[in-house]
């Protein structure tokens, strides 16, 4: 019988991540015909959630001498903290992962496994919203945000909040089967075929830097986001050369200035798409965008749908056909 851990890190975990994995691994058992996977909750002690409900570990981690899988929950904000309260739970999952288990991280729980220093040099996914701190503190990591599973051999991410299940019916998949994959994704209502976060990332330029220039060609680019801006004509506004203002600009956002305006024109046709009734074409001419076929392909390139697929998704009102 195969071995499940289920962590409860110090700090703030998200305590709904461990009992939903925990809710949906247990269905899975009482599903599946065959071997069983024993699961448990491990840790060094309860944690509650602001003083409504808490959860019990059926054991310290310490006393699991060898387990196959280890599930890391979502952590709270206060990412360098939790760390540090954590190191040495985070010694016995690099342990554990040496003797053969296999871990996987849901949500925000990828620092943890991060900082294992497993994930250097490979893929990596967390919530969009994280993704800045989780570079900053692990450059090394290949962080994929638009991804909503990374499998690394035995090591597996996944995107955040609630489609962190998804990674748990892939888990079930590979250690039961398919049919009570589908099974679970039925009772508890999960998109069984999701493969992205994308359509979810909401852009916020990262302005988190100490560059004062690169910042006001930033914030250039947001007050003329529907305009035509050359990146060679803004590297000449601020006097900077064309290179230079390259460099500058991908180690302060970790975009390149294309990247970062295709970007906020995304994110602005987004925010129409979502809350005004003006056709596609309107849309795109309003960030500056004259071809259709380009202002499609760079539109599914950040959020994994079509403006109209997006728009069917996201806006109230009947959709607008162009």
């Amino acid at each position: 019988m195969k071995h499940v851990s289920i962590i409860i890190p110090q700090g703030e975990p998200i305590l709904s991540c461990i009992t939903l994995a925990y809710e949906v691994l247990v269905r899975a058992n009482q599903y599946h015909q065959g071997p069983k996977l024993k699961v448990e909750i491990v840790g060094k002690r309860s944690r509650s959630h602001e003083g409504l409900f808490s959860v019990q570990p059926h054991k310290h981690y310490k006393d699991v001498d060898k387990t196959d899988l280890i599930i890391i929950p979502a952590i709270q904000k206060n990412f360098d903290g939790v760390l540090k309260e954590n190191k040495a739970l985070i010694e016995w999952v690099r342990d554990q992962h040496l003797a053969g288990a296999e871990i996987a991280s849901l949500c925000t729980g990828a620092f943890l496994l991060a900082s294992t220093g497993l994930l250097q040099g490979r893929q990596c996914s967390t919530h969009w919203q994280a993704a800045n701190a989780f570079r900053q503190l692990f450059p090394t990591v290949d962080l994929a945000t638009e991804k909503l599973i990374t499998d690394n051999h035995g090591l597996y991410t996944t995107g955040g909040a609630i489609s962190s299940m998804n990674l748990v019916l892939y888990l079930i998949e590979k250690n039961f089967d398919r049919e009570t994959a589908i099974y679970v994704a039925k009772v508890f209502e999960i998109d069984i075929n999701r493969s992205s976060q994308s359509p979810f990332i909401i852009f916020v330029g990262q302005k988190n830097h100490e560059d004062d220039q690169i910042r006001k060609a930033q914030l250039f680019m947001e007050n003329n986001v529907g305009e035509k801006i050359l990146v060679s004509e803004l590297a000449d506004k601020f006097a900077i050369g064309r290179r230079h203002f390259d460099r500058r600009f991908i180690k302060a956002t970790g975009n390149t200035p294309a990247e970062y305006l295709q970007r906020i024109k995304v994110e602005a046709a987004k925010k129409d798409l979502e809350t005004t009734q003006k056709n596609i074409h309107e849309v795109m001419y309003d960030i500056g965008y004259s071809d259709i076929k380009a202002f499609r392909e760079v539109f599914r390139k950040y959020t994994g749908l079509s403006p109209l697929d997006y728009r069917n998704r996201y806006n109230k009102e009947t959709a607008v056909v162009f």
